[in-house]
């Protein structure tokens, strides 16, 4: 059985918020063992511009299940992460099996779909393959550059460190960087 935490920032959780997220999650139930007792861990937020966030975040052995949706409706948000926590469950049921098997574990989760070694393969095979040339610069220009290209990220030598550093703009339409290295 499911065991569900739900807390809200800048909202307050009613009851009817909260049965709401209770009711859609227990859907969620049917896909695992009666021997595990997940704790879903929901966070509702609202933003100043009136857009709502659900996350859920669901740690399960071996495997952690996590959904989130920005929408302008919580209540739809809610129903999207769902159906998003579902497909998770589904497209992985095979490769979670196994892996739950080889750490000596009965499944953990249990799902009538089986889904084929095949589709798996279809879903994480590469369509493209581009080539770069890195060019040492400051962040600064990396974000210009990914702008300019409107891309989401941007992958760049960095002129200070001599490193390979990721921009990456964030949901919030912030950026963020990644610096490799020690």
């Amino acid at each position: 059985m499911l065991k569900i935490n739900v807390r809200g920032e800048n909202i307050e959780v009613t009851e009817a918020i909260r049965n709401y997220v209770i009711k859609k999650l227990e859907r969620m139930n049917k896909y695992f063992d009666v021997n595990t007792e997940p704790t879903a861990h929901v966070n509702l937020k609202v933003y100043p511009n009136s857009k709502t966030k659900v996350e859920v975040t669901i740690p399960l052995p071996y495997l952690v299940l996590r959904a989130e949706e920005l929408n302008d409706d919580l209540y739809a948000g809610i129903d999207l992460v769902i159906d998003k926590l579902e497909r998770q469950v589904r497209k992985y049921k095979t490769k979670i099996n196994r892996k739950s098997r080889e750490k000596g574990l009965k499944d953990f989760v249990a799902v009538d779909e089986e889904i084929t070694d095949d589709e798996i393969e279809n879903e994480l095979r590469v369509v493209r393959t581009k080539h770069v040339a890195l060019k040492p610069m400051d962040v600064e220009e990396a974000i210009l550059q990914m702008n300019m290209l409107e891309h989401d990220f941007f992958i760049f030598e960095d002129a200070e460190t001599n490193g390979i550093s990721i921009v990456y703009k964030r949901n919030d339409g912030k950026f963020a960087l990644i610096e490799t290295g020690e």
